[in-house]
């Protein structure tokens, strides 16, 4: 059963209506002909791949876009919302996936910019603080949103939106980069709003979590709506099919080899806090080896950005022999010279760092492998091999574009995000550092990404993951190592780890206190009982 706090004696007539939507780009239809309901205190996902329409259909809530065809009832009236301003008084605020922040300012002055103008501004920080804990996602009001980690902007972004008290919630991937602990929270919140009349239009590709926390789904698929289910009514495997419109196989990492050999270590690492809100890292000791995938989990803000950027070149060692690839020493490398030595790493943002937005496929097919032999000739880019690499990436992993070579900000979060795998895998590295790998993709999409980092470790490479959604770890990984305040544990074989193990460690116990269980599949089922046991309670 869902957490829809809907009473017998709740309205009948929907808090919003949608019927007959349909909204083209050109040639490209986004939405045909979509009716929708949810009602006051309903917790209501939105399913589908990416690129099923999805985004599209929530702008036109919002007023981000307008329907060509179609209307929408808000509160059993007629309405068009031109602008996202009108939404907003109407009552209707906005989670999106991608933050609409601006990092040179603080937390608090993002949060006065979004807010309606008679909205009182006096104590506005020690507001923050105070909702901020009481809706269980701590926020420092005065931080500079660019010291934030990537899951502490997500949580500015979702306080925001609800210190505005609204009767409609759209929230677009929210957890994606909250930790399970931070996402039973909010649940919890989304719960009490829900008891509170607030309806939620919840988006996630996290099907355990729409089973959680919903008890309706609307699925579109290419654009229509194929179906609208009760989630209880559904297995999470179900959702997926009806999501994609096939069945989907289960993946499992094969056996990492025996006595593989070590290709990357690491040796006492230590980097100092760049900012007051960074996060030092202090002796970290890491030893990668072929034909295996070496899982890093832990808390946003916990050093994982600064992992990253030692791992990549970013920063470079204060010292030799710090960081020893193979038989070479990389420790003072940049980027590019640890790319020609053999690694290719994917950045936790696809969006700027990974990936330009205005550029296109094939010139960003050529952001990390504009040394190769025939990408340059005569000082010039070869615009035809440029062309040439971005359609074999495509084409090997499954990259849908809308036209043969589009800008990277045309494609979906989540084809954007195979082609940039795509690109480092291709490659064909020793050793492919990526960070939060699936963050915001659709079921489909995911199970193609963690196969393809499989299939690489399979071929003798090693891979290492930094992510914090514990479920993709256990997917993937052979061995699993937790970093807490930039201090990195041991590593652990995935088979003997738990994710009330893993948790310990990311709330700081010592490794021997972390109490290890011999079987996967029982470490899965203590997750999945765990979570359950913590909505519990906020049923209706």
């Amino acid at each position: 059963m869902g957490l829809s706090n809907q009473s017998k004696n709740a309205p009948s007539s929907p808090l919003l209506a949608g019927i007959g939507l349909s909204k083209s780009f050109g040639r490209f239809v986004a939405n045909r002909d979509i009716d929708f309901t949810i009602y006051p205190g309903e917790l209501h996902a939105l399913l589908g791949e990416n690129g099923a329409g999805k985004s599209t259909f929530v702008k036109m809530i919002y007023g981000l876009l307008q329907p060509d065809s179609g209307h929408f009832e808000w509160r059993g009236k007629p309405v068009q919302f031109t602008n996202p301003q009108e939404a907003r008084a109407a009552g209707i605020g906005m989670v999106f996936q991608h933050f609409s922040l601006f990092e040179a300012l603080s937390v608090v002055e993002n949060i006065a910019l979004a807010l309606p103008a008679d909205f009182p501004k006096e104590g506005l920080a020690d507001l923050i603080a105070e909702k901020s804990t009481e809706y269980g996602i701590p926020l420092r009001p005065h931080s500079l949103v660019a010291d934030l980690s990537v899951g502490e902007q997500q949580r500015v972004e979702i306080l925001r939106c609800l210190l505005q008290d609204p009767a409609l919630l759209i929230m677009d991937e929210p957890t994606s980069v909250l930790t399970p602990q931070e996402t039973r929270q909010l649940f919890d919140v989304l719960a009490k709003l829900a008891g509170q009349g607030c309806a939620v239009l919840f988006i996630s590709h996290k099907l355990d979590e729409i089973k959680q926390l919903t008890s309706r789904a609307t699925i579109l698929r290419g654009g229509e709506k194929i179906a609208e289910v009760k989630t209880k009514d559904k297995s999470t495997r179900q959702l997926a099919e009806l999501m994609v419109g096939s069945k989907i196989s289960a993946i499992t990492p094969p056996e990492a080899r025996s006595n593989a050999p070590a290709i990357l270590h690491i040796k006492g690492l230590n980097w100092p806090a760049a900012g007051p809100f960074d996060t030092a890292l202090r002796d970290i000791y890491l030893t990668a080896h072929a034909g295996e995938v070496l899982g890093i989990a832990g808390i946003a803000g916990n050093g994982q950005s600064e992992l990253m950027d030692a791992l990549t070149g970013e920063y470079c060692a204060s010292q030799p022999d710090i960081i020893i690839m193979g038989d070479r020493d990389i420790s003072q490398m940049g980027p590019m010279g640890r790319r020609a030595a053999g690694l290719s790493f994917v950045p936790e943002e696809r969006n700027g760092h990974a990936a330009v937005p205005g550029m296109r496929l094939s010139e960003n097919a050529l952001l990390t492998s504009y040394e190769r032999e025939g990408a340059v000739q005569m000082g010039v880019v070869s615009q035809s091999y440029a062309v040439q690499s971005a359609d074999r990436i495509s084409e090997m992993f499954d990259v849908r574009r809308p036209e043969a070579d589009p800008l990277a900000s045309a494609l979906s979060g989540g084809n954007l995000q195979k082609f940039v795998v795509g690109r480092e895998i291709a490659k064909k590295p020793e050793v492919l550092i990526v960070s939060q790998p699936t963050w915001g993709v659709d079921v489909g999409a995911a199970q193609f990404i963690r196969k393809a980092m499989m299939d690489l470790a399979a071929n003798g490479a090693s891979v290492i993951v930094i992510s914090q959604d514990l479920e993709e770890i256990f997917a993937v990984s052979h061995k699993i190592a937790v970093l807490h305040e930039g201090q990195l544990s041991p590593a652990y074989a995935a088979r003997e780890m738990t994710a009330e193990a893993i948790g310990l460690l990311m709330g700081g116990s010592r490794p021997e206190q972390a109490k290890k269980k011999p079987a996967r599949k029982s470490a899965q089922k203590s997750a999945r009982k765990s979570a359950r046991k913590s909505v519990k309670g906020a049923k209706a």
